[in-house]
């Protein structure tokens, strides 16, 4: 109850929230504004928000990111630099660390482990993971929310509407409010450590038989809404692979194409963060075979209609079959179709579904530049569409976009070669709505989350 909880949503919270982010923010944002309104774009002011948004915990820099992937928001400049924001904020200090584990588990909370590191081995812009041991020496990740995430959430997503409010001023071609929606929603839910460990157990779950994704174990017993300790994964960075031999890289890569597809294709559940630091590589016999899914935060939960519409549209497209990609966009969300924005639309479809529509080895630029990778498409998609007009982005495709682009940047990484159109066919074999709507049941049930509405 917010009326027991310290942490909750508070105004004196947000109030300070506000300033901080203001003191930090204001005057390279006021900058940005002058720098675009006279056409004077640079790297300098660009280099001065990301710098000032990195000295901030909390998820103005989850945002900020977010922010960056969004068409036309930010000039290209800014959304470089936000994009390189990789969340590592200062990390709370031992003495501070030991009063945040008491608040959770109680004034001897120590004697439940069997060793605590203090120092922590990540940090993150929600909270921070500390190695640890169970009492019998299980290798632990307990990732330890920093205090007053609720109140600072709150204040950072007002910045947000704030800033889609100038965007729709300006750019009047894009409505981002369903944008902002999806956002929030998601961000919401990264606060609740209860909820991440539901869907921990899900993807535990849903990739139970597929050896080449590990998924921690959850221990309930020493996870709260703030503290999660989930086992500890043994890995290696994904980077650290772009040079191994090719058939590394295609193990790797297939590794996570199975990871992603094969949750959205059994239980219409996405992993939302294409952040790199969320998987690592597992090694057996001294030679990587495998991924770790690390991070539980950001997923994405479908109504079983949205994994059709996605399997619709990859046919109408394969086949030729229009009125079934039509119906693809209707089922997602879009309104207002008419034989223009069906075109702009499949300028899109046809680049991020390129790979899966070749029935060959290839890579995913196939040939293309990987700082290109994209470019031409996404100039002829805002250009067509500040013609025509306002188009609202339907809230469930938010997510599912940009966890899309993210795993094809991990693929571009690896220069990984894959028949990606056979691999996907495979996810896909026998598709039906109601047996995906009955799956999907059975595993949010067993994880104790609630259906899609």
């Amino acid at each position: 109850m917010a009326e027991t909880d310290p942490e909750a949503n508070r105004f004196t919270a947000r109030a300070s929230r506000y300033a901080r982010v203001g003191a930090n923010v204001g005057g390279v944002a006021a900058r940005m504004a002058g720098a675009r309104l006279f056409g004077r774009e640079g790297t300098t002011n660009a280099a001065a928000l990301a710098q000032a948004l990195g000295g901030l915990k909390g998820p103005i820099m989850k945002v900020a990111q977010l922010l960056a992937t969004v068409p036309d928001l930010l000039p290209p400049e800014y959304a470089a630099e936000l994009q390189k924001l990789q969340a590592d904020a200062p990390p709370m200090g031992a003495a501070f660390v030991k009063r945040r584990m008491m608040a959770e588990l109680g004034a001897d909370w120590q004697s439940r482990f069997g060793r605590f590191d203090l120092k922590p081995a990540a940090a993150a812009s929600l909270g921070q993971v500390h190695r640890a041991t169970a009492r019998d020496g299980t290798p632990l990740a307990c990732k330890l929310q920093y205090p007053d995430m609720q109140s600072a959430v709150e204040a950072d997503l007002k910045q947000l509407e704030v800033a889609f409010a100038l965007h729709r001023r300006m750019n009047s071609w894009l409505d981002t409010r369903e944008i902002a929606k999806e956002i929030g929603a998601r961000v919401r839910e990264e606060l609740d450590y209860a909820r991440e460990a539901k869907h921990a157990a899900l993807y535990g779950g849903v990739l139970r038989d597929i050896g080449a994704v590990r998924v921690p174990d959850v221990h309930p017993d020493l996870s709260t809404r703030r503290l999660l300790t989930l086992g500890w994964l043994d890995g290696e960075r994904i980077l650290t692979f772009a040079q191994a031999p090719v058939e590394i890289r295609n193990r790797i890569a297939q590794s996570m194409f199975k990871a992603w597809w094969h949750p959205f294709s059994r239980a219409a559940v996405i992993h939302g963060d294409p952040h790199l630091g969320n998987y690592t590589v597992f090694s057996e016999g001294g030679e990587p075979q495998g991924i770790n899914l690390l991070d539980y935060g950001c997923v994405r939960i479908f109504h079983p209609r949205f994994v059709g519409g996605v399997v619709d549209l990859y046919r109408g497209l394969l086949t030729g079959d229009e009125p079934r990609i039509v119906h693809a966009y209707e089922v997602w969300g879009f309104k207002n179709l008419n034989r223009e924005l069906i075109d702009i639309l499949n300028i899109w479809a046809r680049f991020i579904y390129g790979p899966l529509l070749e029935d060959r080895t290839r890579t995913v630029a196939d040939g293309v530049k990987p700082g290109e990778y994209g470019r031409r498409q996404a100039f002829a998609v805002h250009q067509a569409l500040k013609e025509r007009g306002p188009v609202t982005v339907p809230q469930e495709f938010v997510f599912m976009d940009r966890a899309a682009v993210g795993l094809g940047a991990v693929f571009l990484h690896l220069r990984s070669e894959l028949n990606y159109h056979r691999l996907f066919e495979a996810e896909i074999e026998h598709f039906s709505l109601d047996a995906l709507a009955d799956r999907q049941a059975e595993a949010l049930a067993d994880a104790g989350l609630p259906r899609p509405s």
